[in-house]
């Protein structure tokens, strides 16, 4: 592995950067945390600062209450220690970035989760040249390859109409943080009745709308009347919500996910949905080459994900390529 190592290592709190002093995306509290976008597997609770971009703030804010945060437009510069950081588009969700690390003669950069799919809710991925690339494998297998994002909406929204005329809802499971941001933007073009809102969905649609992203307009579910029809609404509620005392509102209901995991039929059939939509906020198996490959990375260390896969193809590319355990999870 060599002395470039040392530039970022793992730590038990998180990936740590000595010549800067800071962590990146801990998951243990630190003083300092350079944070790469607010889903709760790299935005943890109980650090000392913050780093993270503007778009990030609002979103650390709405999830961990008032910690002490620093707001760095993408592209700039800043010192820390002795290394200079700057943040970059990831595409992943509003305020993603990459974290760009200099020290030493050497460039490093760590992509949190990205995505390189059009999305009109967040800044597009922007390639980082560097020497070695810490990247995602969320989706690191050849299966996984997705399929144009408007295609899929179109389906969701041809899904509430085969509801609506068998008197059904339409329930659609998806992630509360940019997932369905994403699928509320994107129906904006279509002719639709505004979809229904589980709170849990609402608060983070809330948090994008003040940061001037345009959706749809919705209704919260909460304020329909507790024994109204809701045949043919389109209704967004986070995974939490399957199987939970909540969808006894619902008369008469069909239930989808929309997620890369439903790229694989089994994934839908095993945890019982009518519908399965493959949308997903991660970079898929081709776009994950392609990132790397521009890059122009001499290393890449693969984390989350099936990183066995993607370092096997790497190496047979000829490219010094190993896996890194972190603490991360595998949101879609």
């Amino acid at each position: 592995m060599g002395a470039a190592r040392e530039l970022v290592e793992p730590r038990p709190e998180g990936l740590y950067c000595a010549a800067g002093d800071f962590h990146i995306d801990p998951w243990l509290p630190v003083p300092r945390a350079v944070i790469t976008h607010g889903h709760g597997d790299h935005a943890r609770e109980g650090m000392g600062e913050y780093h993270c971009t503007p778009g990030t703030v609002p979103i650390l804010r709405w999830r961990l209450g008032e910690p002490r945060i620093v707001g760095h437009a993408h592209g700039e510069t800043f010192d820390m220690g002795g290394a200079r950081v700057s943040l970059h588009p990831a595409g992943h969700v509003l305020g993603s970035a990459q974290v760009r690390i200099e020290a030493g003669g050497e460039v490093w950069v760590a992509s949190g989760d990205y995505k390189r799919q059009p999305d009109p809710t967040c800044a597009p991925f922007e390639v980082v040249p560097c020497d070695v690339f810490i990247t995602e494998a969320t989706f690191a297998l050849p299966v996984y390859r997705w399929p144009g994002t408007r295609e899929v909406v179109a389906e969701i929204a041809q899904w509430r109409r085969t509801c609506q005329a068998r008197g059904d809802a339409a329930i659609l499971f998806c992630y509360a943080l940019g997932k369905a941001q994403r699928i509320l933007a994107e129906l904006a073009a279509f002719d639709e009745p505004p979809p229904l809102l589980h709170g849990a969905i609402a608060a983070g649609v809330e948090v994008y709308r003040a940061a001037g992203v345009a959706m749809a307009a919705t209704e919260l579910v909460s304020d329909q009347p507790a024994r109204g029809d809701h045949a043919g609404r389109l209704v967004l509620a986070p995974p939490s919500a399957a199987g939970s005392p909540w969808l006894r509102r619902f008369r008469r209901a069909q239930q989808g996910f929309a997620s890369g995991w439903m790229r694989i039929r089994g994934n839908r059939r095993r945890r019982n949905f009518d519908r399965g939509f493959v949308m997903s906020d991660h970079a898929d198996w081709p776009d994950l080459l392609r990132t790397i490959e521009q890059t122009g990375a001499r290393r890449v260390l693969a984390t989350h994900g099936s990183t066995d896969a993607l370092v096997r193809t790497l190496r047979e590319r000829g490219v010094d390529a190993h896996a890194l355990r972190t603490g991360f999870g595998e949101d879609a």
